[in-house]
């Protein structure tokens, strides 16, 4: 069952990178399986000074958790580097490379005083360094829940893929990369919070359906409540405001069509969206915190193709 499972994530990544890229992604994996004897029948492995290595420039990494660092540091110096790093050739620059995956372990290496590291060298183009990147973090447990959702949409607005091939290639399922997707519809303080650990991940998905997110973050920072108080929470102010036009309403008070369109909207344009009815027509609102945010939303309001009225009229 384990060989089956690793062969269908083969298939995955090979279907979403193209077999040159996924190759790279693949000998990382088998070498550090292999272990120090059998590694050395990877294509492309060998021991590079750590000198001669610089962070990549599609690193989908944020930040790095000094304390993570240190307990890598640790690691590394009782056991040594056990995946090797994946590394490209620096155009016009002989002797160096850029890292495509593993800064962390490049990192670490120097904390423990390491002068060489083994890496596996692959010629890759910016676009296959750049999905590589992202992929290869993803399959990974320690992105952040923005990191990961924001990979996410990388991976779907730069290269048009599709979640249920995000999912396939990654191996996790297709609600959950929507629903991390979603969380890029929070409002910036309440992003905030979820990047400083102040809110998990799913406190974040159950804040997605508040009329008002940031404040009831406060509340549930404030309160320290869990997953499951905090859908409450929610759910009890939606019940306290009546539902739109006497259709059925969901738990937060709202059409349901109405709030799944909201839903739909919000991971497309990557910011919280809020629709009004307003007798026969109503308001639609984008909020975004931050000008960056706004161009965005600009950008892909221009990509997105224009529905035809016959299209309309079916909605």
């Amino acid at each position: 069952m384990a060989e089956e499972k690793k062969k269908g994530l083969g298939r995955g990544l090979s279907a979403l990178l193209g077999d040159h890229a996924a190759s790279a992604i693949a000998a990382v994996s088998s070498a550090a399986a292999a272990g120090p004897e059998g590694a050395a029948a990877i294509k492309g492995l060998r021991s590079m000074p750590v000198g001669q290595l610089q962070p990549g420039k599609f690193q989908p990494r944020r930040s790095f958790d000094e304390d993570r660092i240190a307990d890598l540091v640790e690691s590394v110096r009782e056991k040594g580097i056990l995946q090797p790093l994946l590394v490209r050739p620096l155009p016009g620059q002989p002797g160096r490379f850029e890292i495509i995956a593993g800064e962390r372990r490049w990192r670490a290496a120097q904390g423990a005083k390491l002068h060489e590291v083994p890496v596996i060298v692959r010629d890759l183009s910016d676009r296959e360094a750049l999905e590589v990147a992202l992929v290869e973090n993803l399959q990974r447990q320690d992105l952040s829940p923005l990191e990961e959702a924001d990979g996410y949409r990388r991976l779907m607005d730069e290269f048009s893929h599709t979640q249920e091939e995000l999912a396939k290639a990654v191996g996790k399922s297709r609600s959950h990369v929507a629903n991390m997707i979603r969380l890029l519809a929070l409002p910036e303080p309440v992003k905030t919070m979820l990047e400083k650990g102040e809110l998990t991940a799913g406190h974040a998905r159950a804040l997605l359906t508040a009329a008002d997110p940031q404040r009831l973050a406060r509340d549930v920072v404030t309160r320290a409540l869990n997953v499951r108080q905090t859908e409450k929470l929610v759910n009890d102010e939606g019940k306290a405001k009546p539902s739109l036009g006497g259709r059925p309403a969901n738990a937060a008070g709202k059409d349901a069509d109405i709030a799944a369109l909201e839903r739909d909207l919000a991971v497309s344009l990557g910011c919280r969206v809020t629709i009004r009815s307003l007798g026969k027509g109503g308001e639609l609102t984008i909020s975004y915190g931050s000008l960056e945010q706004l161009d965005d939303v600009l950008a892909r309001l221009s990509r997105a193709p224009v529905r035809q009225d016959d299209e309309l009229d079916a909605v």
